[in-house]
């Protein structure tokens, strides 16, 4: 799996295997397996629904039991999943001090609203809330210093975000932790992101949007939907079309 993941070079590729009444679901991004991934969960809902009929499908990943539920008719072809439980704390100061060195980034190019966290969703995501979203925009990093941080800290992607409303957020994630510059979509990192958005108390209204992969050319829409109760779990929804039809299209369609 993790040879034919690094062939195929996408940030994730997801295997999946029937396993009585559930499916056993493995990630790999090219450089290693990762415990969970939303985008991929969402890709992998999509399937089934095409492949077995729309419905609730059943997935133990490595350290959880999720569910994912496909859907498909004439006019839309994704998915939603229940995110593993959220959680989220602060980061350590100097390890922050190297995560702003290594964006480029000063404290005050941060949103004060928003402090910098450690958020879990399935994995632990650093997220760095940015003021304005020029600064988003310009995102650059060293991909070997950065992919030397996730590693140490265990970070499966740096969550970069901007707020422009209190329900719409723009995001970039640099996944170096396996092998990849940025993310176009990033759904275990939308859960981390609407779980610490819940810890924090945002007037969240019960959902949020995220728009990312624009600054890449890839755009994609994630909406993650929020409880009011403390580290349960996120469902987050997204569309899906298959990469022939993406290629079609071109990113701005």
């Amino acid at each position: 799996m993790q040879k034919v993941a690094a062939d195929v070079g996408y940030s994730e590729s997801v295997f999946a295997a029937p396993v009585g009444e559930a499916w056993r679901v493995r990630y790999f991004a090219p450089e290693v397996e990762v415990d969970f991934c939303g985008h991929a969960t969402i890709a992998l809902g999509a399937a089934l629904a095409r492949h077995r009929g729309p419905g609730l499908f059943t997935l133990d990943i490595n350290r959880a039991r999720i569910t994912v539920e496909g859907r498909l008719s004439e006019t839309d072809w994704g998915a939603s999943f229940q995110s593993p439980p959220t959680r989220s704390g602060p980061v350590a100061p100097a390890v922050l001090e190297e995560a702003l060195d290594l964006f480029g980034l000063s404290p005050a190019d941060l949103d004060p609203r928003i402090s910098p966290a450690v958020a879990h969703g399935g994995g632990d995501h650093l997220v760095l809330a940015l003021k304005n979203r020029e600064t988003l925009r310009a995102m650059r990093y060293d991909f070997k210093k950065g992919q030397a941080l996730a590693e140490r800290e265990g970070y499966i992607t740096f969550n970069l975000v901007y707020a422009e409303t209190s329900q719409l957020f723009h995001a970039r994630n640099p996944f170096p932790l396996g092998g990849v510059y940025e993310d176009p979509a990033t759904g275990a990192a939308a859960a981390a992101l609407a779980g610490y958005l819940r810890d924090l108390g945002w007037p969240h209204g019960g959902a949020i949007t995220i728009r990312q992969g624009e600054d890449m050319g890839v755009p994609s829409r994630i909406v993650a939907e929020i409880t009011s109760e403390r580290g349960a779990s996120i469902r987050v929804s997204g569309s899906a079309r298959t990469i022939r039809e993406a290629q079609e299209l071109g990113p701005e369609e």
